[in-house]
């Protein structure tokens, strides 16, 4: 892990900040949240330090899933790749 990484996540990590944060789409109808959080892949174990509304977006794409509800997965896979394409390829991809 670079300390570029390792610093961010014990600068941000739990932090409440909505600085940088890019906004949820208007179709988003889920949670919100205010901390920076670290969410690891199950499959891979590598982690990313996500903002509040990339954490929000994440955990309604694991929900969508979970329901079968595809076209709700669609459109967040969109907006995380587009908002955070270094964070999707660690968690999503």
């Amino acid at each position: 892990m670079s300390f570029k990484k390792l610093y961010t996540m014990t600068v941000m990590s739990g932090k409440s900040n909505d600085t940088g944060q890019k906004p949820l789409p208007e179709w988003y109808d889920g949670a919100t949240y205010t901390k920076w959080e670290t969410v690891t892949n199950p499959l891979s174990g590598e982690s990313a330090m996500l903002s509040p509304n990339e954490v929000a977006m994440y955990d309604l794409i694991m929900g969508s899933q979970m329901t079968g509800n595809y076209d709700i997965t669609r459109k967040g896979l969109d907006w995380f790749r587009a908002n955070n394409a270094e964070a999707y390829m660690i968690l999503l991809d």
